[in-house]
């Protein structure tokens, strides 16, 4: 450059942030260009964190727990969705968006507790899977939340068929079922006769634990004994 000669312009750049954190970049030339590069990304330097459940499922239990608590307390003529709701720490959208009403609310939390108290694994030993049977139901009521659960829900399963006949199609019928099996298996054993009836054996298998429910009577180990001894007097496949 020579002496008295002005130095040539320097470029103008002029930069505008967009929202979606990209930048527009303009020159003085009228040119324009998108830097992908400089996308911002406030989040981008930090540590990951570990993520926990998500948030939804986190509702859910809140919420079997909340009607759970508020049945224990109040029974089902004072269980209130807006309670649950409040106890639960969710709106009340949350709620309805899951269960139409307090029916369904109240059939799944006993769909829930009723799971683990069905299954009868197969031991290979019909006496002691017939015990199971009568001491899964026992445990439920005795040694878990179903049992203050079911008491708060007995008379409604009774007379509310909102409530009562989707319980007897899954949680009942799921027992039936699994009773059924257990005799099959003692039949296929030779242990008991092959005209067994499944309808009845299984209610006189579980019927006598509902029956000391709510009329009274110790649920003890003994009592399921004698239950499965009275069952063999009139299902045990006599010896040849």
């Amino acid at each position: 450059m020579g002496t008295g000669e002005r130095p040539a312009p320097r470029p103008i750049a002029i930069l505008f942030f967009r929202r979606n954190g990209t930048v527009r970049i303009i020159s003085d030339g009228g040119l324009e260009k998108q830097d992908d590069s400089s996308r911002i990304n406030p989040g981008a330097d930090r540590t990951p964190t570990a993520r926990g459940r998500p948030r939804s499922d986190v509702a859910h239990r809140a919420i079997l727990d909340a009607t759970r608590d508020l049945l224990i307390e109040d029974g089902f003529a004072g269980l209130r969705l807006e309670h649950v709701a409040a106890r639960a720490g969710v709106g009340k959208a949350t709620i309805y968006r899951r269960w139409a009403s307090k029916e369904a609310l109240a059939l799944d939390l006993l769909m829930e507790l009723a799971g683990p108290h069905i299954s009868v694994p197969d031991t290979g030993d019909t006496h002691a899977e017939l015990l199971a049977a009568v001491t899964n139901p026992m445990r439920a009521l005795t040694d878990s939340p179903f049992g203050p659960v079911i008491r708060a829900l007995l008379s409604q399963i009774a007379i509310n068929p909102l409530l009562g006949d989707p319980f007897r199609a899954s949680v009942v019928q799921a027992r039936r079922d699994e009773v059924a099996r257990v005799l099959a298996r003692g039949v296929d054993r030779g242990d008991l006769r092959a005209d067994v009836d499944p309808v009845v054996a299984t209610e006189l298998l579980v019927g006598p634990v509902y029956f000391r429910l709510m009329f009274g009577g110790e649920l003890t180990p003994s009592f399921a004994e004698r239950v499965v001894d009275a069952l063999l007097v009139g299902f045990a496949r006599p010896a040849t």
